[in-house]
């Protein structure tokens, strides 16, 4: 939150001086042994700014092939050339425009051929190594932290680099086709309908948030739990009574930073940042957040989750959605994602969030569990909530309607 208000201040400033609209790259620093924070540099953005926003890109595969190596996708653009392994900065000179850079990592002395790669892929990094950054900012395909790309990807062999399939890169061997479709989205003709985005993946909301849309009508907190947290909410909040011992031992290696009595946090922290920045891409337009949804076989397949879950023969039908949230064996979980969406409100101050209930069967269900929301606001002791009430929340109700 500090830096988000130096950022604005500093944009302020900047915007000021130059009598328009500046938008800032800003590097920051943090002391590691007393935590104090540094803004080290600050300089007009030159690259995400400067992206025309009337076109819409999207590529896809038109064929497939065998896959040599996956990695972690940075962009959404497929590239593809003669792989050129290089691994050592002294063989610079070797590499040829619109050939794939494939190599252990990067640094500011391979800046020059980068910009005269059709992709990259690398061995090691993550979404913020300098592989990745230089990659967004060329608008370059990569593919990083794929652990053994120079071993697998030989010189000089055809390779295609997708990184528009979601979050994994692949690498396939030869060139496969593929097709960019272009959508000009400049003039738009308005409509009597607001046009929602259904959003679950966090890392993707930035992007989606640049298409012209009135705001989120369905973000599943389903993918959050799944892909960030991992664990089952009863499993972080009864820790230290776990049966399960490898489970134990992966959920404390996943929260080493929280205590055994304040796992639950470690739910809530990730939560609450996952809709955070669904929230933040988007705002202030409305983000309808519909809390977990989980059937029981699924929630029995998070980490420590099968000791708290019962055995159903349908669970499409089951215990799922509302019927859970009031009742006294998953309430307790469930008042864990009511203080995440608290948080994301009343402390981040993304106010556009409207909780959605699912799969309530009646109306008194609703109101039972709009009852157990009131009742977790003002049970500080047992939920450590803030004080401030959760009426406050505007909650839309989804009715499971049927014929009778």
């Amino acid at each position: 939150m500090t830096l988000a208000r130096w950022a604005c201040i500093i944009e302020d400033h900047y915007s000021e001086v130059r009598s328009q609209y500046t938008p800032m790259d800003i590097e920051w620093a943090k002391d590691g042994q007393t935590g104090e924070l540094f803004i080290v540099q600050a300089r007009p953005e030159t690259v995400q700014s400067q992206k025309s926003g009337s076109v819409l890109r999207n590529y896809k595969l038109q064929g497939t092939s065998n896959v040599l190596i996956t990695g972690r996708a940075v962009g959404a653009a497929i590239g593809q050339g003669n792989a050129r392994v290089i691994l050592d900065v002294h063989n610079l000179d070797e590499f040829r425009e619109g050939e794939v850079l494939v190599t252990n990592k990067t640094d500011p002395d391979w800046e020059p051929i980068m910009k005269k790669a059709s992709a990259i892929v690398t061995n090691q990094g993550g979404r913020t190594c300098h592989a990745a950054i230089i990659a967004r900012e060329m608008g370059i395909p990569a593919i990083v932290g794929c652990s053994n790309a120079t071993g697998v990807i030989h010189n000089g062999r055809a390779v295609t680099i997708s990184c528009s399939e979601g979050e994994e890169g692949r690498v396939y061997d030869g060139l496969v086709p593929f097709e960019v479709q272009e959508t000009v989205i400049d003039n738009l003709p308005e409509t009597n309908t607001k046009i929602l985005m259904n959003v679950g993946n966090p890392e993707e909301a930035f992007g989606l948030s640049s298409i012209p849309c009135d705001g989120v009508g369905l973000a599943r907190l389903e993918f959050i739990i799944a892909n960030n947290i991992k664990a089952h909410p009863l499993a972080l909040m009864k820790f230290n009574e776990l049966e399960d011992a490898a489970a134990k031992r992966e959920i404390d290696e996943l929260t080493a930073l929280y205590p055994a009595d304040r796992k639950s946090d470690f739910f809530v922290d990730k939560l609450a940042r996952g809709v955070g920045t669904i929230a933040a891409a988007f705002y202030p337009n409305p983000v309808v957040v519909r809390m977990s949804d989980f059937k029981s076989n699924e929630y029995a397949n998070l980490l420590g989750g099968r000791q708290f879950e019962p055995n159903e023969e349908n669970p499409m039908i089951g215990w799922r959605g509302a019927s859970r949230y009031y009742d006294p064996n998953y309430r307790d979980a469930y008042g864990l994602e009511c203080v995440a969406l608290k948080q994301v409100r009343d402390e981040m101050g993304l106010t556009n969030v409207i909780p959605m209930i699912p799969f309530c069967r009646t109306p008194d269900e609703g109101r039972k569990v709009i009852s157990e929301m009131e009742n977790m606001a003002s049970n500080v002791a047992r939920m450590a909530w803030k004080s401030t009430s959760c009426a406050r929340f505007p909650v839309m109700l989804f009715w499971l309607t049927n014929t009778a």
